[in-house]
């Protein structure tokens, strides 16, 4: 199991890039930062500049966007962007993608992105984006545009639980990344992901999990998180209630094998709940137990 997590930040917000590198030494496979400026006064930073920042402190380790709203971008800054950050990093971009989240919040008119067309716009970029990155010459907004040099195109995660999701990631994507699913869940899904994939004549993509893990003694914590699933996402308790890993490291190890048993070969857990440190540890060590 491919694991990966976020960096912690201080009490600002500010992520603390040198902690990438402990991750890298604990094992990780990579360091992911989610694209969630909303422009509401909610600290938030730039995927893109904290992910350069950490391939600097690092030698190995995958810097994975978790996931980047395309819609409130143009493409050819996105593709230039990731492909400066391919030559800088030796090719350890993992690029995850999304319609993004927030549409009603005030970033999103700032940058003038009209939220029904997100879906389109995302589809749009995502046919020309490997072009792009390779350095080919390809027509964006009507205009003919070569990027140089060329990089190699990393893997490319399609973000959301929705089918259509699952269709953009059979027609555009190397993997599918859903998040906030239970084991049980997801199963179910990746049966409809296999479909999607038959009906498209297309290979079916890896699939990635993302979701947020309390390993350390803190069940006020854990019981905001899954208030705030029931009353900003809408799920139902017992649902809510399945959603974030915690534990022991031999729980988490069990719950992670559930994640593979339902189709999961990666999985990508914000560590809540205080003590980033010993709960990456923690993480680190479950995975260990996986195929010990």
């Amino acid at each position: 199991m491919r694991i990966s997590t976020t960096l912690p930040t201080n009490e600002a917000g500010v992520p603390d890039v040198a902690m990438a590198r402990h991750l890298e030494e604990l094992g990780y496979d990579a360091v992911s930062m989610p694209d969630v400026v909303a422009g509401d006064g909610t600290p938030a930073f730039d995927a893109t500049l904290v992910l350069a920042a950490a391939a600097a402190a690092t030698d190995r380790i995958g810097l994975e966007f978790g996931v980047l709203s395309l819609p409130t971008r143009p493409t050819a800054w996105v593709a230039t962007q990731v492909q400066t950050l391919q030559h800088l990093s030796g090719g350890r971009v993992v690029l995850g993608v999304g319609i993004g989240g927030f549409p009603d919040a005030p970033f999103w008119r700032a940058v003038g992105v009209p939220v029904q067309a997100r879906g389109r716009r995302t589809d749009a970029a995502l046919d020309v984006l490997p072009g792009l990155i390779r350095g080919e010459r390809v027509v964006v907004e009507g205009a003919e545009i070569t990027l140089a040099p060329g990089a190699p195109v990393p893997p490319i995660l399609i973000g959301g639980n929705s089918e259509a999701a699952m269709r953009r990631a059979v027609l555009y994507g190397d993997g599918w990344a859903p998040s906030l699913i239970s084991p049980e869940d997801l199963a179910a899904k990746a049966v409809r992901l296999r479909e999607i994939a038959d009906e498209l004549g297309r290979p079916v993509p890896r699939v990635s999990v993302g979701g947020h893990a309390f390993l350390t003694d803190d069940p006020a914590a854990v019981a905001s998180f899954v208030r705030s699933l029931v009353d900003v996402h809408g799920m139902a308790p017992d649902a809510a209630a399945n959603i974030p890993v915690t534990g022991s490291p031999a729980r988490v190890a069990e719950r992670l094998a559930a994640y593979a048993e339902a189709g999961a070969e990666s999985i990508g857990l914000g560590l809540d709940g205080g003590d980033w440190r010993r709960q990456a540890e923690r993480l680190s060590e479950a995975r260990r137990a996986m195929t010990a």
